[in-house]
């Protein structure tokens, strides 16, 4: 059985089904505008995302009980919906049994240290993940192209990041690498978006503001680290943000069906 809507849509019973659940309504009048195309895409897509939240929490259980060891990074351009998709990803997991990482400047005490020093220090403890919201990449992209490290540096960064992460695996660490990828016509869109927003204005930075004009800078050197840092054992695993509902999505079911993780009984006593 197929109806007529007012936008000269047909729909069929599953879809009117649909937009009258609590998500479809919501997604209808999310904007000013009905919009049932985009309203019926939404209400899937949350549908989708809360049942790979609900596979999370049974993925959590298993790292709890068997003191297991996650971490997760999320990489990607200025406005590319990293942190987003973090808070999330991890909206319905135990907040006592993961941590959400995302360093400001080292300290002057820090710039003296061993450059991976400080991310050692926020790895997961055995029954914990952790989730990086930018990570020691960020001298592979952000450092190089902004000037904020030496090409010494940079170089000795590259030379010696692989062995690092085959170091936090070989120690009974999950490692997954995201990368959240924008294009230049959708970072310059969310930059107006965050400027014009009175609650959003903070998140703008001096980094952020030149983002548009050093595009191309930053272009190379993320594919230098793609080439250099794609290992089999920890592959960068290239996300379209452009939709940041598709994105979460497929970074969730990415993460669920890599983990080897299994279903722990509950004890009803």
């Amino acid at each position: 059985m197929h109806t007529k809507n007012p936008n000269s849509i047909l729909l069929n019973e599953e879809e009117i089904k649909l937009l009258n659940s609590s998500i479809g309504l919501k997604s209808l009048l999310s904007d000013k505008k009905v919009n049932i195309e985009k309203a019926l895409r939404l209400t899937r897509h949350e549908l989708k995302f809360k049942e790979l939240q609900t596979e999370l929490i049974k993925l959590q259980n298993w790292v709890i009980t068997k003191n297991k060891k996650i971490v997760v990074l999320f990489e990607g351009r200025d406005a590319a919906g990293k942190g987003g998709a973090i808070r999330r990803i991890t909206a319905h997991i135990n907040p006592r049994q993961y941590r959400i990482v995302a360093l400001p400047k080292p300290t002057i005490e820090e710039r003296g240290q061993w450059y991976f020093q400080r991310y050692v220090n926020k790895l997961p403890k055995p029954g914990e993940m952790v989730f990086f919201d930018r990570s020691w990449y960020n001298r592979a992209v952000v450092e190089p192209v902004n000037g904020f490290c030496t090409k010494q540096q940079y170089q000795n960064f590259m030379k010696h990041v692989n062995s690092f992460e085959r170091m936090i695996m070989d120690s009974d660490t999950y490692l997954i690498k995201f990368y959240f990828s924008i294009t230049k016509e959708e970072q310059a869109f969310r930059f107006k978006e965050i400027k014009s927003n009175p609650l959003k204005k903070w998140k703008m930075t001096d980094v952020d503001r030149k983002a548009q004009e050093l595009w191309d800078e930053y272009t190379t050197f993320k594919l230098k680290m793609f080439e250099h840092t794609n290992l089999k054992e920890s592959p960068w695993v290239i996300i379209d943000a452009d939709r940041k509902t598709d994105a979460r999505i497929k970074a969730l079911s990415y993460l669920i069906d890599t983990i080897p993780y299994e279903i722990i009984e509950e004890d009803m006593d």
